[in-house]
C-alpha cells in the first residue's frame, strides 16, 4: 500500500494507519476529546478502507482506538457551525442540507465499514456512544475489552438514532431490543453487548490486544476470496429474497471455485495437510 500521509495529513496523526503481514490497521487517535471524530477523520477512514479494499497484500482489517474511550461519535463542535459564506459568516442552512451531509457523511463512514471486501475487526477498548458504537456494530467482529459499553446517546441529546444505526440494529438484535436500547440510550455493557449478539469475544483490558491480533492473523492466514464473497453473502441474505440468495450463492461458489486458495484448500485436504492459503 502506497505512504497515504503525505496526500493526507490526517493520517499518521489524528488517523493512525499501519499494515504488516496482511493487517491493515487504522486507530482513532484523539484520546483527549473522547475520540470524537472529526469531518477529516472520518474521510480518512473511509480513504483507508477504500485502499485496504483494493490492496492485495491486505487480508484483514483492524479498526481500534487509543485512550480509554474508543469513540464518543462525531465531534458536535462541527454540527453546529454552518459553513462560512462569502463574508465569512456562517451560511444559512437550507431544507436538505443536513441530509446531505449526514448521507456523505456517517452514514458513508457505516457503508465502508459493511461493504469492505476484507473481514473487518472492531477492537473495543472503552465507552462506544452513537456512531461511535455504530462504528463496531458495522464490523464483522468485535472483540471488546471488560471495561467498554455501547451506549446509543441520540435519544440524550434529542436527536433520532442516524449513522446506520437504526439498519444496523434492526438487523443484529431484532426490532423491540433495537427500539430499547435507542428509546432510552441505556449504557450496556461489554458482556450484555456480546449477550445479544453484538459483541463476539469478551477479554480482560490488557488481553485485548492479544485476542484482536490472534483473530487477524487467523485471518490474514484465511482464503480472503472465499471470505470476501462470504461476507458479501451474509449481508445480503439480511435484504433480498429466497431466490436472489440462493442464486446469489451460486455465484460465489462459481467464482471462488476457480481462485487459487480453493485448489490449494482442496490439494492440502487429498494430501492431508493444512492448507497454506496466498488470499487469492
Amino acid at each position: 500500500m502506497a505512504d497515504m500521509t503525505k496526500a493526507n495529513p490526517v493520517i499518521g496523526t489524528t488517523i493512525l494507519h499501519s499494515v504488516a503481514s496482511g493487517i491493515a490497521r487504522i486507530t482513532l487517535n484523539r484520546p483527549d476529546v473522547a475520540n470524537a471524530i472529526l469531518p477529516e477523520q472520518r474521510n480518512a477512514i473511509i480513504e483507508l478502507l477504500a485502499a485496504a479494499d483494493g490492496d492485495p497484500e491486505v487480508r484483514v482489517v483492524v479498526l481500534a482506538a487509543t485512550g480509554k474511550i474508543f469513540c464518543s461519535g462525531a465531534d458536535v463542535s462541527t454540527l453546529s457551525a454552518g459553513k462560512p459564506g462569502a463574508d465569512g459568516k456562517a451560511a444559512t442552512m437550507r431544507a436538505g442540507d443536513g441530509m446531505q451531509r449526514l448521507m456523505k457523511g456517517a452514514q458513508r463512514l457505516i457503508t465502508s465499514v459493511l461493504d469492505c471486501s476484507k473481514p473487518v475487526i472492531c477492537a473495543v477498548q472503552g465507552t462506544a456512544a452513537g456512531m461511535g458504537a455504530h462504528l463496531a456494530y458495522a464490523a464483522d467482529l468485535v472483540v471488546a475489552s471488560e471495561a467498554a459499553s455501547f451506549i446509543e446517546a441520540f435519544v440524550l441529546r434529542g436527536l433520532a438514532v442516524d449513522a446506520g444505526g437504526a439498519y444496523l440494529l434492526a438487523r443484529r438484535i431484532g426490532l423491540q431490543k433495537a427500539k430499547e436500547l435507542v428509546f432510552f440510550g441505556d449504557r450496556l455493557s461489554a458482556r450484555d453487548a456480546a449477550a445479544l449478539g453484538l459483541v463476539n469475544k469478551v477479554v480482560a483490558a490488557d488481553e485485548l490486544e492479544t485476542a484482536v491480533t490472534e483473530l487477524a492473523s487467523r485471518l490474514a492466514a484465511a482464503p480472503t476470496l472465499a471470505i470476501s464473497l462470504s461476507k458479501r453473502l451474509l449481508n445480503r441474505s439480511l435484504e433480498g429474497d429466497r431466490a436472489g440468495a440462493l442464486l446469489e450463492e451460486a455465484m460465489a461458489q462459481e467464482i471462488g471455485s476457480r481462485s487459487a486458495d480453493s485448489q490449494e484448500g482442496i490439494k492440502a485436504f487429498i494430501e492431508r495437510r493444512p492448507p497454506l492459503f496466498k488470499g487469492y
